[in-house]
């Protein structure tokens, strides 16, 4: 643990901000404001700063330069599993009290302040009939899933959140406040848009929004293990017959119940019932043991994650990539070798292995350097995600973790030996750990132009705890 910061330091800290409110070591509130989605990602901050305008956003900046802090942390949603909205007894900006979220009907636009949640984005959107593309687990914070380029439900027909943010306020290094967009600092903009994390406090975004009056075809599909082939099958049609309006996820898991494995489909149709019925007609010939799929809110299919994504518990994210289709009889294997760890190890029973069938084409429309995002490509995303309580076994179950995200980078590496990858990254950074050495290169060809914004606009790297980029 590092040391405290010099009582003086905090006092001057103090002194100097205005509406925020302020939480050290042995105050009341100190505990609870270092709470995170996983108890991985807690660490034991020096100082905990949480404001509610810009102002004491740059105080706080400022003052951690002059008096040496470090360790300098943005929290927004606080989903990160590695700890990058934490610090070891530096200094956090906790935006959670910053989550307003405003509506322009006219011009159809979304503006959310940086600590809200795609949840208040979605209901706030919902009230005046529009929707924003944003994260499929609805208490996710907007900044973290925004600035790493962001797929949602509506990513096949709109793009990536990256593709539909309009602008945003950043604090800087040096305490300025700028607005980013294509006509204001394109530059950050450009960088913002896939590699955000790297240059500053980003206080607001303002999102396009789409009309989304009517409800859309969703919900949850649950096979027997005997089924999965079939499953793989049909879910590798609907990516070789995409509909932009529509996608799914297949996750392999235990039942909640815990009556045993289950493969669990979530299924998304932005459309009227029999077009849904008719885009997952195979899936639904293979006679689920649980059908929840009907005509729902867009809001309501970004909670169907939510009881499986509570907070609590120590968790991991390993990031997967695979080339569609899917081998059947590799998802057979992984499948196989999850549920023989659960087995053997029942404190990892809610963990589980997280497959994106996304129609890509519109992701794919932008171009690789048009955004910081590198990894615009066909290949498809997936996400290791383990739960567990024992912190005596982090090392274990991070290093089993890995071995299963190798397999599944040599099954890439094999169906894309004949393919001249080139600059191409299929790692998305989202689902990437900082230090993952699985994950080798974050920001593709983007590199070099990425390291002259850090230097214009973070020449003193604070800003460092998400896939730093390196000075030349």
């Amino acid at each position: 643990m590092a040391p405290p910061i010099d009582a003086a330091a905090l006092q001057a800290l103090r002194s100097r901000l205005t509406t925020a409110t302020v939480y050290e070591p042995g105050f009341d509130g100190y505990a609870d404001s270092l709470i995170r989605w996983s108890d991985t990602g807690m660490k034991y901050a020096g100082v905990v700063v949480q404001p509610i305008e810009v102002a004491d956003i740059q105080t706080a900046l400022l003052w951690a330069q002059e008096f040496g802090v470090a360790d300098i942390a943005t929290k927004g949603g606080g989903h990160s599993t590695a700890g990058t909205s934490s610090s070891d007894g530096g200094l956090v900006i906790d935006l959670s009290r910053m989550k307003e979220v405003t509506v322009d009907t006219n011009k159809k636009t979304i503006t959310a302040q940086g600590g809200a949640t795609w949840k208040d984005v979605d209901e706030t959107g919902a009230a005046h009939g529009l929707a924003a593309v944003g994260g499929t687990v609805n208490h996710t914070g907007v900044g973290g899933l925004t600035l790493g380029g962001g797929y949602g439900w509506l990513s096949g027909q709109y793009g990536l959140t990256i593709d539909n943010l309009l602008s945003a306020q950043v604090v800087l290094a040096d305490g300025t406040l700028v607005t980013a967009s294509t006509t204001e600092n394109p530059d950050l903009f450009w960088g913002l848009r896939g590699a955000g994390y790297n240059f500053g406090v980003v206080v607001n975004f303002t999102y396009q929004g789409y009309d989304q009056a009517d409800p859309v075809y969703a919900g949850i599909l649950g096979f027997m293990p005997d089924k999965l082939e079939g499953v793989m099958d049909q879910l590798n049609v609907t990516l070789a017959s995409p509909d932009a309006r529509s996608g799914a996820m297949c996750i392999f898991s235990q039942a909640p119940d815990g009556s045993g494995p289950i493969i669990v489909v979530i299924c998304f149709h932005n459309g009227p019932r029999e077009n849904g019925q008719k885009q997952f007609s195979g899936l639904l010939a293979l006679e689920p043991i649980l059908d929840t799929l009907d005509m729902v809110p867009y809001s309501v299919v970004n909670t169907l994650q939510n009881p499986q994504a509570t907070y609590g518990d120590r968790k991991l994210f390993k990031g997967i990539f695979y080339q569609p289709p899917l081998d059947p009889k590799f998802a057979r294997m992984i499948f196989n070798d999850f549920m023989a760890k659960i087995n053997a190890e029942p404190d990892l029973t809610p963990s589980a292995i997280i497959l994106e069938f996304t129609d890509m084409r519109k992701i794919c429309e932008v171009p690789l350097t048009e955004t910081a995002l590198a990894s615009r490509n066909f290949t498809q995303n997936g996400i290791i995600f383990l739960r567990w309580t024992d912190a005596s076994r982090d090392l274990e179950h991070r290093a089993w973790a890995r071995e299963i995200q190798a397999k599944w980078k040599a099954e890439l590496d094999t169906r894309t030996a004949d393919q001249e990858a080139g600059d191409d990254v299929p790692q998305y950074i989202n689902y990437a750990e900082p230090g993952d050495s699985v994950v080798s290169n974050i920001y593709g060809v983007n590199l070099a132009r990425l390291q002259g914004l850090k230097a214009k606009y973070d020449p003193n790297n604070v800003f460092n705890k998400m896939h730093p980029i390196l000075l030349k």
